[in-house]
């Protein structure tokens, strides 16, 4: 098992049109107070600057920090190049995000040699056909060859043989385990448990009295290297959303009802472009304070109708403010679809409220298709837009 992952992705697509850059501390984040980075440069990680880090925290960090635009574009382009790389030498690849992907090469080496061959194999070809550098891990697993490419970054590779994955995995730190947050990471030292080791050699009913009965079977298999996960080529989506974080924090109610519109015009066009429905609606709000609440809604029907996921949204929202208080002042907003299905795959009902609106959505999703994503949208949304910056979904952690 392969685990290839991208370093610095964001930043690494960049430097290849900005060559002057390579070796400085360099961010791909807008250069607005409300961004965030989307990746950072080993040079600026030195400095403590992470993804995901308010911008304003990075300049403090890193004074020098150079900040480049993002072009999300460009890292799907330079994605889909490099995943089409990976199914040159095995076509069990399991893409994670963007920039990583699992692969299984066994049914390969009868082809391009051993594992780590393979793995020599694929980082000469990413860098001689894009330019940009790759991280591999390999093991028998898939959570030891993830952990594994960690450990290799930035641009090397690390193997982990099959009999020598408890002497890897045992004196590591209890927070490299998958499941294991800050909380659980907490929880787990007031009982002594610091190390993977410990959590191995932990008798799993205690475990359960910790960390709750699922956690705990599936902590104590990753712990002592049992991990019988396979490459998943195909990949079920189990929600579809967007969210924007605004330039500046917003309460007027006609500015966040049409936010949440654009929002779930976006998600409904994802869903019916997946030919998927949702059975639940959810919004996420992040107050000017930092509060940040989420509400969700299941429906009687599973919908992909814009407006019957507009106005679930909106009615959660105005759940928010009760009695028809004043609307606090507004940081992120986003729109959520959930509990997914095939389109259809329940039947119709025999009075579907959504007709209509389904009517009008066929006929925008066949505009979109012939003339692209602005050939048709609703009037409401022809209104200026408040600014927003970059959306919190494509984060580049390598």
């Amino acid at each position: 098992m392969l685990h290839v992952d991208m370093d610095a992705f964001f930043v690494s697509v960049e430097l290849l049109d900005r060559p002057e850059l390579k070796g400085l501390p360099v961010a791909a984040a807008h250069d607005t107070a409300r961004s965030v980075v989307s990746s950072a440069s080993y040079e600026a990680r030195r400095f403590g600057v992470r993804s995901a880090m308010p911008v304003g925290r990075a300049k403090q960090l890193c004074p020098q920090l150079v900040l480049v635009t993002p072009v999300f574009e460009k890292y799907r382009v330079a994605s889909r190049k490099v995943m089409e790389i990976f199914r040159e030498f095995t076509p069990l690849v399991e893409p994670l995000s963007i920039d990583e992907a699992f692969l299984d090469v066994a049914g390969s080496v009868g082809i391009f040699g051993p594992p780590i061959e393979i793995a020599r194999l694929i980082r000469e070809r990413v860098l001689e056909r894009t330019g940009l550098p790759v991280s591999v891990g390999l093991a028998g697993t898939k959570f030891v060859a993830k952990l594994a490419s960690q450990r290799a970054k930035p641009d090397g590779i690390l193997e982990i043989p099959p009999e020598r994955t408890l002497e890897f995995l045992h004196p590591l730190p209890i927070g490299a385990m998958w499941g294991v947050g800050a909380a659980t990471e907490r929880a787990l030292k007031t009982r002594a448990i610091h190390t993977v080791g410990d959590l191995a050699r932990e008798p799993l009913p205690s475990l359960r009295g910790i960390v709750g009965n699922a956690s705990a079977e599936r902590l104590h298999e990753l712990a002592n290297g049992r991990d019988a996960r396979g490459v998943e080529t195909t990949r079920v989506e189990k929600s579809i959303g967007h969210e924007e974080t605004f330039a500046t924090d917003v309460a007027d109610p006609e500015k966040l009802e049409r936010e949440l519109l654009r929002l779930a015009t976006r998600t409904s066009e994802r869903l019916r472009d997946a030919d998927l429905e949702a059975r639940t609606v959810a919004i996420k709000v992040r107050w000017d304070t930092f509060e940040t609440v989420t509400r969700s809604r299941t429906l009687p029907e599973p919908t992909n109708a814009t407006q019957r996921v507009y106005r679930t949204a909106r009615e959660l929202f105005d759940a928010l403010s009760p009695g028809g208080r004043p609307v606090r002042p507004v940081r992120l907003i986003g729109v959520r679809a959930e509990q997914l299905v095939p389109a259809g795959s329940e039947g119709q009902a025999l009075w579907d409220d959504d007709e209509q609106w389904r009517a009008v959505d066929s006929a925008v999703d066949e505009v979109r298709e012939r003339f692209g994503a602005l050939g048709l949208t609703s009037a409401r949304l022809l209104g200026g837009r408040d600014e927003v910056v970059d959306p919190r979904s494509l984060q580049d952690p390598g």
